[in-house]
């Protein structure tokens, strides 16, 4: 059996639950829209068209002014243009200015994070606005793939800090907290860099948007976990696409008191038959 290209996102379903595995990327039934990724496409569209903005107005003394006018403006035209997906959801009016509001607040924390970044690097090297906007403009959204281990990702921002390169992840979740399938996300996303470049990025991280940026240094004890999840979840797909062999686990990531999982009317974990 030919060995299916996996994500960091796969592999953490697989890890959760098989089944849940099972049902999403071999009998590929289709997931539920929730505000949560459509709220997360949102920001991260607007993280990642920031950069594109014409800073030749800047100024030492509105550079902080125009930074937050110009995400606004973005958030609202990215907040419009997924309208449509937001219809879909069926949420009250209470609801969708509520996570707009939430929104708006991730987006403008970052946006302050970012001005400060700006400052110390004008500081630093003693250099414009501009130069250094331009400075922490990173590389974006880039796809990486590796033939040689089946497995690809989507990387939100590449930084080159001085010497170093620093692979971030953006993430909207309500904890700050840098859990397993973070970290494995993470290694992955390190594994794939090194493939492509011939050499480990310096720092991977998680900028909580909600809070601010998490870093933890690249080492090969990062990468090896990155190709043993690898190596275990291949070995088993590469086997069997029977769902038997795509067991459930039952948590409370099954139901819970907001919502359930996309599969679970299917797979009815909690059935007594």
């Amino acid at each position: 059996m030919v060995k299916r290209v996996e994500s960091p996102s796969s592999i953490n379903t697989f890890k959760q639950c098989k089944r849940k595995y099972y049902y999403s990327y071999i009998e590929k039934l289709p997931s539920v829209p929730n505000i949560h990724q459509v709220r997360g496409n949102m920001v991260h569209s607007v993280l990642e068209n920031f950069y594109d903005v014409d800073t030749t107005g800047f100024t030492e003394e509105n550079y902080p002014l125009k930074c937050k006018e110009i995400i606004q403006t973005l958030a609202l035209h990215y907040w419009k243009q997924y309208e449509p997906k937001l219809k879909e959801l069926h949420l009250s009016k209470d609801n969708e200015m509520f996570y707009f509001e939430e929104s708006m607040l991730m987006i403008m924390n970052w946006v302050n994070h970012f001005i400060d970044d700006m400052r110390k690097v004008m500081e630093k090297h003693n250099i414009s606005c501009q130069e250094a906007f331009n400075k922490l403009t990173p590389i974006r959204e880039q796809k990486f793939m590796s033939e040689k281990h089946s497995i690809r990702g989507f990387i939100d921002a590449v930084h080159h800090i001085d010497d170093e390169v620093h692979i971030i992840d953006y993430k909207t979740n309500a904890q700050f907290e840098m859990k397993e399938s973070i970290k494995l996300q993470l290694a992955i996303y390190s594994l794939l860099y090194e493939e492509l470049h011939g050499k480990m990025p310096h720092k991977v991280g998680i900028f909580f948007l909600r809070n601010k940026l998490k870093i933890m240094n690249v080492d090969k004890e990062l990468i090896q976990l990155a190709k043993r999840e690898i190596e275990l979840i291949h070995a088993h797909t590469s086997l069997t696409e029977q769902k038997k062999d795509y067991p459930r686990t039952i948590t409370g990531l099954c139901k819970w008191s907001t919502g359930k999982c996309d599969y679970y009317d299917t797979c009815e974990p909690h059935s007594t038959t």
